[in-house]
C-alpha cells in the first residue's frame, strides 16, 4: 500500500511539473490580485531603486482630437533618454540585456540602445480584471495548446510553470476586434531593403467577446495587396485554445482561384510573409502550436526591452530601417520586470530552433524579446516586439511592429509595420461569424 501511495504521489508530481494541470491557485493566493499584485498578476510595487516605478493603473489618456484608426501620438515624445548603451559600456549593462541583444552589439559595434524612463502603461478594462480573478482559481492547463475553465482574461495570473506563462501571452488582452495596415520589409545581409508583403490584417478575439467563445480564442485574416506578384492572396486562421476544437488555417491562391487548407503554416516552416527570413512560429512573437518544446519557467528578472514605441510607428520607413538594424534614434527601450521562459526541444521532435529563451513583460504577459539557438548550439535569432500603446482600449500590445534578426547572416526584417499606412490599429465592432469563413476568404481575395 505504501509503495502504491508513493507511486501515485510521484505520478502526480510529474504531471504537476510538466503542465501545471493541478496548479490552479487558492482563493487566498488569488486575493493578491489588485492588492500586492496588479489585477493581471504583476508586482505592483516599484523595484528597489525606483528605476521601475509602482504600477498605478493602465494608461488611458487619449490624445485630444484623436480619431479611431489614425496614427496615435507618442505620449512621451518630450522625454530624453536617461542613458545610452553602446559597445563601449556594454559590460556595465550586460545583466539587463538578452543574449541576442548582446550578440547584435557584437556583430554591429555601432548599434545603440537609448534607455528612457520606465512607464508601466500596460493594463486592461475592469471587466477583464474581474475575469482574471475568476480564472486564477478555475483555469486548468490541458496541454501546451489548450486550457479549460478560463475566458475573458489571462488564465494564469500567478503562474506555476512555463507553459502557463506562454498561455498567458497567447490569451492576453489586445482588444475584441481590430484591423490595421500591415507591411513587411526585409533587409538582406548586404543592407538592401525590400518590401516582402503588404495588406490589411483583421483580427477578432472571441475569447474576449461575451458569449462568443466556442473554443476559438482568435480568428484572423490577412488580405494581400502587394507587391504585385502577391496581390489577392489571403490567409485565414482559426486558433483554438480548446483541445476538442481543431485549429485551422486556409490560404487563397490567386493562380488556382481557390481556398485550400494550409497545415504547413506552423512550426519552423519559413514564413512566406517575410519571404522566408522568419519562421511561422515566430510570427506575432508566437504563432500556432508550440508542442514540440518543453517550457521551463526560469523566473523573473529586470531587463531593458522595447516599450511604448508609438514614436517608432510615426517614423518614415526610410528613417526607421537602417542597413543593419532599426535606427536607434527612433526605438524606445525601458527597464521592466520580465518573466523568463526557456524552451528546449522534446525528445523525438524536430525543429530548426531547438532552444529558445522568451522574455515576457510582467504587466501585459506579452513577449517582448526572444532568442533562438540552432542545432549546433550557436545563437542564431533575436526577435523583438517594439510595443505599441493603445490608451482607448486600454492596452500595450506586441502584435504589431515586430520582427527578427538573423545573427549569423546579418539579415533582418520588420513585420506588421503601420508606418506611413492606414489604419493604425483601428478598433472595430465585432464582426459576424460568417465573415470569418473560408468562402468569404475567397471573396475577399478575389476583389
Amino acid at each position: 500500500m505504501k509503495i502504491a501511495l508513493r507511486t501515485i504521489t510521484a505520478t502526480l508530481a510529474i504531471a504537476f511539473s510538466a503542465h501545471g494541470a493541478l496548479a490552479a491557485v487558492s482563493a487566498d493566493e488569488a486575493a493578491k490580485l489588485g492588492t500586492t499584485l496588479t489585477p493581471l498578476g504583476a508586482e505592483k510595487a516599484a523595484n528597489a531603486d525606483g528605476s521601475i516605478p509602482a504600477w498605478s493603473g493602465a494608461y488611458t489618456k487619449v490624445a485630444p482630437g484623436y480619431k479611431n484608426g489614425a496614427p496615435r501620438p507618442d505620449p512621451f515624445a518630450g522625454e530624453k533618454p536617461k542613458f545610452s548603451i553602446t559597445a563601449a559600456n556594454l559590460a556595465q549593462h550586460a545583466d539587463k540585456l538578452s543574449d541576442g541583444v548582446k550578440a547584435l552589439f557584437a556583430k554591429n559595434p555601432d548599434f545603440r540602445i537609448d534607455v528612457y524612463p520606465t512607464h508601466r502603461t500596460g493594463g486592461a478594462p475592469q471587466w477583464v480584471y474581474d475575469n482574471v480573478k475568476k480564472n486564477a482559481t478555475n483555469a486548468k492547463l490541458e496541454d501546451e495548446n489548450s486550457v479549460s475553465g478560463a475566458v475573458g482574461g489571462v488564465p494564469f495570473p500567478i503562474p506555476k510553470d512555463g507553459v502557463e506563462v506562454m498561455m498567458n501571452h497567447r490569451l492576453g488582452w489586445s482588444g475584441q476586434s481590430i484591423e490595421y495596415a500591415l507591411r513587411t520589409f526585409i533587409v538582406t545581409a548586404d543592407g538592401r531593403r525590400a518590401l516582402a508583403s503588404e495588406g490589411e490584417e483583421q483580427i477578432q478575439n472571441p475569447y474576449y467577446i461575451k458569449d462568443a467563445y466556442k473554443g476559438y480564442f482568435q480568428i484572423g485574416r490577412f488580405i494581400v495587396s502587394g507587391p504585385a506578384s502577391k496581390t489577392g492572396e489571403a490567409i485565414l486562421v482559426h486558433f483554438s485554445a480548446d483541445k476538442n476544437v481543431p485549429r485551422s488555417i486556409w490560404q487563397y491562391l490567386v493562380g488556382q482561384r481557390r481556398v485550400r487548407k494550409a497545415p504547413s503554416v506552423s512550426y519552423d516552416t519559413p514564413d512566406f510573409v517575410t519571404s522566408g527570413v522568419g519562421l511561422f512560429d515566430e510570427a506575432f512573437m508566437m504563432f500556432g502550436p508550440i508542442d514540440r518544446h518543453e517550457y521551463k519557467l526560469v523566473g523573473k528578472k529586470e531587463m531593458v526591452i522595447p516599450y511604448n514605441n508609438n514614436g517608432a510607428a510615426l517614423a518614415k520607413i526610410d528613417e526607421l530601417m537602417g542597413p543593419k538594424f532599426l535606427n536607434p534614434d527612433h526605438v524606445r527601450w525601458e527597464l521592466h520586470r520580465v518573466w523568463e521562459v526557456e524552451a528546449t526541444l522534446k525528445d523525438g521532435k524536430r525543429h530548426t530552433v531547438p532552444k529558445r529563451k522568451y522574455y515576457l513583460d510582467e504587466d501585459t504577459w506579452q513577449i517582448s524579446l526572444f532568442d533562438g539557438w540552432d542545432a549546433k548550439g550557436d545563437l542564431w535569432r533575436m526577435n523583438y516586439a517594439l510595443g505599441y500603446l493603445i490608451p482607448e482600449l486600454p492596452a500595450h500590445v506586441s502584435g504589431v511592429m515586430w520582427g527578427g534578426y538573423d545573427l549569423q547572416t546579418g539579415a533582418y526584417y520588420y513585420n506588421a509595420a503601420m508606418n506611413e499606412a492606414l489604419p493604425h490599429y483601428r478598433i472595430h465592432e465585432p464582426r459576424t461569424e460568417s465573415l470569418w469563413s473560408p468562402e468569404e476568404l475567397a471573396n475577399q481575395g478575389a476583389r
